[in-house]
Parts: C-alpha cells; structure tokens; sequence
C-alpha cells in the first residue's frame, strides 16, 4: 500500500480539492460524481462529502487502496 503525505500551507484541505490537486480527478465538478461512485476512505470511515475538511494528521484512502496523509508545512 503505498502512502503519500501531502503538504499543505492553509488550516484545512476539502476532500474534493485534495483529488484535484492530486490529479485523481480533472475538475472540481467530477468530485460528486467520483465521491458517488467511489469509497473513498477519511480516518477509516466512508465519506463522500467533497467539502468534508481534512486537517493535519488525517488520513485518506483511495480505492486503489494508495493512502493520502495530511500534513501541515
């Protein structure tokens, strides 16, 4: 399983922009859609909210079972 920390400069990241800024979708639109389609992994729990915050210490996994953690600069 491979785990990536993502860094991030502001308090929080929402859940959708974090799949963005990871290219795993094109566009903020298709964050709904992927959320809907996808089980998608915040903390262990299933979560398909795309402005759900992600804060330092979260952690986020991918269907593809890669692992996203949150860290702060």
């Amino acid at each position: 399983m491979e785990m990536k920390k993502i860094m991030i400069d502001r308090p929080f990241i929402t859940l959708g922009q974090l799949l963005k800024e990871e290219a795993i979708i094109p566009t903020g639109g298709a964050a709904k859609w992927y959320l809907k389609e996808n089980t998608v992994l915040v903390n262990a729990e299933a979560d398909d909210r795309r402005g759900r915050k992600l804060y330092p210490g979260d952690t986020v996994t991918l269907p593809d079972h890669r692992q996203l953690t949150i860290e702060s600069k």
